[in-house]
């Protein structure tokens, strides 16, 4: 039987992601062994702390039917997450029930590694509760990301078919889109309330993206398969069944499709258009009440410092600065005679840099793309000693999204390996995609950048289970832009022209502190933003709006990049003139990766103890 739809997840909006030991399968009361036996063992205090993690872990996966399935399980396959105001209060809840119990643990009777953790712990639980005193200030929908693509990507990608079971428990995922979304328009009548609206130009991409799910059959005659029948339909072909079983499943489907997901759509298009003529003027947060507040903690959430915006404003000019130096380095070495703004037209312009806007334009971008990774993955060992388990693909943005998705992002693989990591490229326009920046981009988004990172934190073992999953982006994007530097330390790049789009990937980073801290601290517009990035950096003009309008949507989170990469540098450098002749770019990167993340603080003290340890006499 399957069951409603819709399960407590406290930790939906402020990414509760506290994980422990991997979980043992569910039980009924998910009463511990030692109590179902009425035995009573007495427990170290590492022993308890371990339970303590463990617990936690069972208990976050058992509320999060979404990232069961992300994981590989299929315990409540049936479900997506509960959007509800109740379940934020009882996040909150949670949240506070853990920080008071985490604290009564005593350090002293744990080791290193398990005090490190207990700390990890209660900083991330410490920042979430920061975050929850502004609950309604993030958009519940953006044009970049939100439940109304978030759910035909899911089902998509993550939603796997390999029984009538499975089959089953898609079509109660269809069926629950309605209560689902009933949630979500219920968060944004709040956010209304708080006085909380994305910029009005955003709705018009937001209701365009909604209305592309629901366009094609069965949602109008006489057209193509929508993008989740045409979904459904390919995974039940799959499985070989009768024509009488897979007909009833077909029409379940198309039942479920105009019976929940159409009304669930067209209520929300409605409620954004209202909400759209109710949104005030301007684009940065500051526009909001309580914005500067806001991105003050947004500017702490993403980059884990108390840089103020002025600081990462100037930081960012003086970046880009140092790289246009090393742009006009490139000009010289292509013999390119003009000034920097000429060699920006021609990249932008010139046809060499970019493959026909075609299929087969495309699929060569992916191919090629793959080879980078490919050829990269074999020279790891020189520089790596963990490597990751888990494959990995390149895979083309799908087109219901990919008007609005970002130009590339990766996807974890699934633990149990029954889905590999996958780097997805935004290919809508090719004229956004030039040759020149493939490479690097192959490596952030791939090997050694955020398979690499995401995968291997997945498959550690000796910490528990939280830790690999924690949220730090300065961390995450910090390594995976580091990593475009490392390339080059590799011996990558050979060709300038790459070498310059390795450049240009770091300027479009260093232009956003800029732009971010302009949009959402200096009052810049929308249009003022876009400007800037067009005047210091080579990047098409869509690529420009694009960003500006994710940066937007998204306050603070394209500062981390920058911040996080510099650090790594920062560390890296310190640890080879400590060590030197005994430094080693292996040590070094397993050093970073295998306590997953960390925030910048911690990531310093773990280098400095590795740094410590490698130059005692008998390291």
């Amino acid at each position: 039987m399957i069951r409603n739809p819709i399960v407590l997840l406290p930790s939906l909006f402020v990414g509760l992601a506290l994980f422990a030991c991997s979980p043992a399968p569910k039980k009924g009361d998910g009463a511990s062994e030692s109590e179902a036996s009425g035995t009573s063992l007495v427990q170290t205090e590492a022993q308890r702390l371990a339970q303590f993690f463990a617990d936690s872990y069972q208990r976050d996966l058992e509320l999060s039917p979404m990232r069961q399935s992300r994981l590989g399980l299929k315990w409540d396959y049936d479900k997506w997450d509960d959007a509800s105001p109740e379940a934020l209060q009882a996040n909150r809840e949670l949240l506070e029930q853990r920080l008071a119990q985490s604290n009564t643990f005593d350090i002293a009777q744990l080791n290193e590694q398990e005090q490190s953790s207990l700390r990890l712990y209660q900083e991330d639980i410490t920042r979430k509760l920061a975050n929850d005193e502004f609950r309604f200030h993030s958009y519940i929908l953006n044009q970049f990301r939100g439940p109304h693509t978030s759910v035909p990507s899911f089902l998509i990608n993550i939603h796997k078919v390999s029984s009538v079971e499975d089959a089953q428990a898609y079509i109660a995922r269809l069926n629950g889109v309605k209560p689902y979304f009933d949630q979500i328009i219920e968060q944004l009548k709040l956010r209304e309330e708080a006085g909380i609206f994305p910029p009005r130009w955003a709705y018009d991409q937001m209701i365009q993206a909604s209305a592309n799910v629901i366009n094609g059959n069965p949602f109008s005659e006489g057209r193509e398969d929508s993008t989740i029948y045409a979904d459904f339909v390919s995974k039940l072909d799959a499985l070989g069944l009768s024509n009488s079983e897979k007909g009833g499943l077909l029409a379940d489907a198309r039942q479920a499709l105009t019976q929940s997901v159409l009304p669930a759509y067209r209520a929300l298009m409605t409620e954004l258009a209202r909400q759209q003529e109710l949104s005030p003027p301007g684009d940065g947060v500051w526009r909001l009440p309580n914005g500067d507040k806001w991105y003050e903690n947004r500017l702490s959430w993403y980059t884990t410092t108390d840089l103020t915006a002025q600081q990462v404003h100037d930081l960012g000019l003086e970046h880009v600065q140092r790289i246009h130096g090393l742009m006009r380095d490139i000009m010289t070495q292509v013999n390119f005679e003009g000034d920097l703004q000429a060699f920006f037209k021609f990249m932008r312009e010139d046809p060499q840099f970019y493959y026909e806007n075609t299929e087969e334009g495309r699929q060569r971008y992916l191919t090629e793309a793959k080879a980078y990774i490919d050829v990269m993955e074999e020279k790891l060992p020189e520089y790596f000693g963990l490597v990751p388990k888990a494959d990995m693909i390149v895979k083309r943005v799908e087109p219901f999204r990919e008007q609005s998705a970002g130009k590339a992002f990766y996807q974890s693989p699934a633990r149990d390996g029954s889905r590999p990591g996958t780097y997805f490229a935004n290919l809508f326009d090719m004229n956004s995609m030039p040759i020149y920046q493939m490479e690097a981009l192959a490596y952030h988004e791939g090997i050694p950048g955020h398979h690499m990172q995401r995968a291997i934190a997945q498959e550690l073992e000796g910490i528990p289970e939280f830790q690999k999953y924690v949220s730090f982006t300065v961390y995450t994007e910090g390594w995976g832009l580091y990593t475009e530097t490392l390339a080059k330390d590799m011996g990558f790049y050979a060709d300038p022209y790459s070498d310059f789009g390795r450049l240009a990937m770091e300027l479009w980073r260093a232009c956003r502190l800029v732009v971010d801290t302009g949009l959402h601290s200096m009052q810049w517009s929308r249009q003022e933003a876009i400007d800037y990035l067009i005047a210091n950096t080579p990047n098409p003009q869509n690529d420009a709006v694009k960003a500006i309008e994710r940066y937007i949507a998204l306050p603070g989170q394209a500062t981390a990049y920058t911040i996080g990469k510099l650090k790594i540098l920062e560390l890296r450098a310190q640890a080879k003139e400590a060590l030197g002749d005994n430094f080693s770019y292996a040590g070094f990167h397993d050093e970073v990766l295998k306590h997953g993340p960390l925030p910048l603080n911690m990531l310093e003290e773990k280098i400095d103890a590795w740094v410590a340890r490698e130059s005692a006499p008998n390291a």
